[in-house]
């Protein structure tokens, strides 16, 4: 088989890559639920800035709103796995020095607010360079895995993995720990985005993915030159794209599916007592019941358009809707695997806006042996906001056990309420 040099060979890696059922293309960057989480880790890094901003941080990592906006990074799949080694606190080490420090604590504070108030690549970088001016000790590139939340087109991802990758795939020499070394990284992987662009992505989360799935040994690096190394690279690929093959194509991931029977789940249970049901923007069109999981469901939000926050509203799993006016009666979060803090985030958009006066009910919805996760997320102090809203957890089998009865019998919410558990 012929390749038109190191830049054909990569082409083909990336092109098997992105068809492998189990590679982080389809795993990851195709996951429905990644784009929730912009939103949400966007928030999570606000509250952060504020509490920095107004001195209620305080000094300890454990139980802050860092560790929360920093955990449901961690939380998204297998490529950002690790992203809060980073900023725990190492106490014999003192690192990252962002507790004890109050100065450098603040220049953490103004760094993250400027990235989130910025828009253009210039501004992203000049804050960057002012916070390696500072020479923080303990805090290094890990940090873009936040910037990454925050311009995805702008900052890439950032792990061992990742590095490892890129160095593999173009011969260079990153170092890790280094913002110099990570800036130097970004711009070759700008340049890798934009001759393969077709093949992946503006954000550049596409190509993080596949240097990580070359990083972590899954994706056999093209060689830069060599026949003896473009015929090993050859076998190694062609071993990698039968495992592939064996993988049911198209086969989507059991958590996955579980999340689209749980939202399908609701939505009949919401038909049955007599609600319009919304459907999360982007879920809209999953296959369930030999149909689309929307099949039957509004629409829109037509009275609430144009409302601050309604575009975070549009992304929650199931909405219960009055007939009548379109009012939003009640909101179910399914979290399966994901994130707590996402999904809660969605919920105060919800409550606390122009949608909340005529909300009656605000449900978490996960698996039964998720009610402890459920608890201990909703006792943390960043989410003390939440308290007053009157959350509730409803347990996967509840809803299963029930579902005939609360058709048939069920009235407005009692009966959901009723198999619900109060939360903290």
């Amino acid at each position: 088989m012929a390749y038109d040099g190191a830049s054909g060979r990569l082409r083909y890696s990336i092109e098997a890559w992105r068809t492998d059922p189990g590679a982080t293309y389809r795993t990851w960057f195709l996951w429905e639920e990644r784009l929730k989480n912009f939103r949400s880790i966007r928030r999570g890094i606000e509250q952060v800035v504020r509490q920095i901003e107004d001195g209620t941080f305080g000094n300890v990592y454990k139980g802050s709103s860092l560790e929360v906006a920093v955990k449901s990074v961690a939380e998204q799949r297998q490529i950002f796995k690790g992203a809060d080694h980073a900023f725990l606190w190492k106490p014999k080490l003192r690192i990252p020095d962002i507790y004890e420090d109050a100065d450098n604590q603040r220049a953490f504070g103004r760094f993250l607010d400027t990235c989130a108030c910025c828009s253009t690549e210039e501004q992203v970088l000049d804050a960057v360079l002012a916070l390696d001016g500072r020479k923080i000790k303990g805090l290094g590139p890990a940090a873009a895995n936040l910037l990454y939340f925050l311009h995805p087109t702008i900052a890439s991802p950032f792990n061992t993995a990742i590095v490892k990758g890129y160095n593999a795939v173009t011969g260079s020499k990153v170092k890790l720990g280094s913002w110099p070394d990570y800036l130097a990284m970004r711009a070759g992987v700008l340049r890798l985005n934009a001759q393969h662009r077709d093949l992946l992505s503006n954000d550049l989360g596409a190509i993080a993915g596949f240097l990580f799935d070359v990083g972590t040994g899954r994706y056999p690096a093209p060689p830069l030159e060599g026949a003896d190394g473009v015929a090993a690279w050859e076998r190694d690929l062609a071993k990698v794209r039968e495992r592939a093959a064996a993988q049911a194509p198209g086969r989507e991931m059991e958590t996955d599916r579980t999340h689209t029977e749980m939202q399908g789940l609701l939505r009949d249970i919401g038909f049955g007592l007599g609600y319009d049901v919304w459907i999360a923007a982007n879920d809209r069109n999953r296959a369930y019941g030999g149909g689309r999981l929307s099949d039957g469901c509004a629409g829109d939000l037509s009275p609430f358009d144009g409302s601050a926050g309604i575009d975070a509203v549009r992304l929650i799993d199931v909405l219960w809707l009055d007939k009548r006016d379109g009012a939003i009666h009640a909101a179910f979060e399914v979290e399966h695997t994901t994130s707590i803090y996402s999904g809660i985030v969605r919920m105060l958009d919800l409550a606390l806006g122009p949608c909340g006066p005529l909300l009656k009910g605000i449900f978490l919805v996960a698996p039964d042996s998720r009610e402890a996760d459920v608890r201990a997320q909703m006792a943390r102090p960043a989410f003390a906001a939440v308290v007053d809203l009157d959350v509730r957890y409803l347990a996967y089998g509840e809803l299963e056990r029930h579902r005939e009865s609360i058709i048939r019998f069920g009235e407005g919410l009692k009966a959901v309420r009723s198999i619900s558990k109060s939360l903290p």
